[in-house]
């Protein structure tokens, strides 16, 4: 019991060395907020345990360093007057006070070594956090508006979308950013037809065809994509996806029959035992002995097994609208099997293992129908089919 507590003991202050190794690296290498994160996860525990005094005195030098280095890097951004360098002051800023906020709670911190608190220098960013928000907000909203209303395509939209939306959430209201953000939006979106051709010599389930088509059953997450099975008068569409299908392969009804013989010795009553002068022999106990008797039982199973499959093969393919260019084409195929096995016997059943006894219980049913196995194939067609619209990037 000694030895594994002592092990226990060593084992644990490794962990807390090594802890406090990796922490003053960061701090070496000048990674002051690895430093400053990994400080405040140990004390957040317990500040006052004699064990984590490291995790003080590196945070407070790390806070120290950190705060030096940030607000230089601010100051020559600010000197330098590139309104590109609005977003990294007001992020320095908010992460400035943001470090502050989680050291606060845990103040004070006693150093017992030195016999005093550990000292950190906290500062009032609040104005000039609000001052980098109305530059940055100015400029993000400068930007994307030049960016509307100059675009060339839809990749400028989107960015100013972006920058909109980025606007909208540090600086919420802002004019009318909103407006334009969506409008942004809209004149970003890739708009695409969608059309189904059936080439096989079968009937496509009315049910089957709808729900290929219906894309909110998908679950995508496009943002920049519009699927339209029906499409829309007032839309200029980027591109068209057809979904053509060539055959449909079904196989005639099957049942294959195939006979099993199984023997086996089963239990069938028994017999005392006799000893040489033909007497029954007991136990200790003064019981009769029995001995089982086995016999041989035999029986002919016959196992009949239904089968039915459908194909479906096809071809996705996209077309470029402007340029009348087919972009991207893809296979498209499913496969349904239909297949119940049911059986019957002749002979002692006894001779038979639980999972053939089961099949027993089972009876011959009706064929699903072409149009059924068709429909059922394509539950397989919407997993593919949504496969491709996720790997489908059009620009």
């Amino acid at each position: 019991m000694k030895k594994l507590l002592h092990f226990g003991i060593i084992s644990f202050l490794l962990v807390a060395c090594g802890g406090v190794k990796k922490t003053q690296e960061a701090l070496n290498m000048g990674n002051y907020g690895n430093a400053i994160n990994k400080s405040i996860v140990n004390l957040v525990d317990n500040k006052t345990k004699k064990s984590n005094q490291p995790y003080v005195l590196l945070l407070e030098e790390a806070f120290k360093k950190n705060t030096e280095r940030e607000l230089q890097n601010v100051a020559f951004l600010e000197k330098d007057g590139n309104p590109a360098n609005y977003e990294t002051i007001f992020q320095t800023y908010n992460n400035l006070k943001s470090i502050q906020e989680r050291i606060q709670p845990l103040l004070p911190l006693p150093i017992y070594e030195e016999n005093r608190e550990a000292h950190f220098s906290f500062k009032k960013y609040d104005e000039k956090l609000l001052t980098a928000k109305v530059k940055l907000s100015d400029y993000l909203y400068d930007n994307a508006s030049n960016l509307l209303d100059n675009a060339s395509n839809k990749q400028d939209f989107r960015q100013a979308y972006d920058d909109f939306k980025y606007l909208l959430e540090i600086n919420p209201g802002y004019s009318d950013a909103k407006q334009k953000m969506e409008l942004a939006y809209e004149r970003g979106l890739d708009y695409v037809k969608v059309a189904m051709v059936n080439h096989t010599d079968q009937i496509v389930p009315a049910k089957l065809e709808e729900e290929l088509l219906n894309f909110n059953t998908y679950g995508l997450d496009e943002l920049w994509t519009r699927y339209h099975t029906n499409p829309l008068p007032n839309i200029n569409y980027d591109y068209a996806m057809q979904v053509a299908l060539r055959q449909i392969n079904i196989s005639p009804e099957q049942v294959n029959e195939k006979q099993i013989i199984k023997e086996k010795q089963v239990k069938d009553g028994y017999q005392y035992a006799i000893d040489s002068n033909g007497n029954v022999v007991r136990d200790s106990l003064g019981n009769d002995i029995k001995i089982d008797k086995f016999t041989t039982v035999r029986c002919n199973f016959y196992q009949f097994t239904q089968f039915k499959t459908a194909q479906v093969t096809g071809v996705v393919s996209f077309t470029d609208l402007l340029s009348k260019q087919e972009i991207s084409t893809y296979p498209l195929s499913s496969e349904f099997v239909f297949e119940h096995v049911y059986a019957n016997y002749n002979g002692d059943k006894r001779a038979l293992e639980n999972d053939l006894v089961a099949m027993l219980n089972l009876a011959a049913v009706p064929f699903p129908t072409n149009e059924q196995m068709v429909y059922d194939a394509g539950e397989d067609l919407k997993s593919r089919l949504k496969n491709i619209l996720v790997s489908q990037r059009f620009n």
